[in-house]
């Protein structure tokens, strides 16, 4: 597993374990230009959903980048999410709830920045719903990026009985 540059081991240990969140893999890096900013592309299999991948890109400033704009510890917010069925799909004891569930988190500042994925069950139109946003103690983001997993007519398994 690849992690932030700039942050470190040992806090992205800290924020990629947390509870009930996934592991990212990085599966690509693209350069962006000639001072080393990169977007990187990570996949992140829901822990509770068996049969789903996500891929998510985000953008990675270089350390050159952080010495020229002067904002050392930030990486922009901006991000892009695509979940598709990858295997047979099994559904474990999901939050049903409005709000969803968060699935990943990882830092994207040394402290109060975290890039999120939450989960949301759209039992009406029997789809799994992926939101990657940035979450901020203060001055929130409006910058997310959402997609679907459909399972109507799939054949999924429901560990405990499917939603009524």
């Amino acid at each position: 597993m690849a992690g932030r540059k700039l942050i470190g081991g040992a806090l992205a240990a800290c924020v990629l374990f947390g509870a009930g969140s996934a592991l990212a893999e990085e599966v690509g890096k693209v350069g962006v230009d000639w001072v080393g900013n990169d977007i990187m592309i990570d996949a992140i299999k829901d822990p509770k959903v068996d049969g789903v991948t996500c891929h998510v890109a985000y953008f990675d400033r270089s350390v050159i980048d952080r010495l020229h704009k002067g904002n050392w510890f930030e990486d922009p917010s901006d991000s892009s999410i695509s979940c598709r069925q990858t295997g047979p799909i099994t559904i474990g004891d999901i939050d049903m709830s409005e709000g969803g569930e968060e699935v990943f988190k990882q830092g994207l500042s040394l402290i109060w920045k975290k890039q999120v994925v939450n989960r949301v069950y759209d039992k009406k139109n029997e789809t799994l719903i992926y939101l990657s946003h940035s979450r901020q103690v203060q001055n929130g983001s409006a910058k997310m990026s959402v997609t679907t997993v459909p399972l109507y007519g799939q054949s999924v398994v429901w560990s405990n009985s499917k939603p009524k």
